[in-house]
């Protein structure tokens, strides 16, 4: 919309609309030397907002400030708990890992054992045959 600044020392005139885009003429007048753009009525007017209104915003940006200070320690809160999910299974799987490792050295000294007696056995045996 053309309308909605009038300068005095210009004149825009629509030539014609096409699907393409738009034509139009400027002629500039001579420059008159009182004139500041006139603003037209249709342009919103800025007022001064009210001690109700500020109120009524910084008790939303409080709420706001609220809410993601909430959203943070919630975070930081599943975050955390994560973190001792992880050093929970860390711990558990170190405690399998020695307790198998436990269980396959008594299997190995329990074999060794059988064996050494086998063989004293063993060798008792051929003594006693000579």
């Amino acid at each position: 919309d053309l309308n909605w600044c009038v300068i005095k020392d210009m004149e825009v005139i629509e030539l014609n609309k096409r699907a393409s885009g738009q034509a139009f003429e400027v002629i500039l007048k001579p420059p008159s030397f009182d004139g500041v753009p006139e603003l037209n009525t249709s342009m919103p007017q800025r007022k001064d907002p009210s001690l109700e209104e500020i109120q009524k915003k910084l008790e939303a940006a409080e709420e706001r400030r609220k809410f993601q200070e909430a959203e943070m320690l919630k975070h930081l809160a599943e975050k955390r708990e994560h973190e001792r999910e992880v050093i929970q299974k860390a711990f558990e799987e170190n405690n399998n890992f020695i307790k198998n490792a436990k269980e396959k050295l008594e299997q190995k000294m329990e074999a060794n054992k059988e064996n050494r007696e086998a063989l004293l056995a063993a060798m008792l045996e051929r003594l006693q045959e000579k």
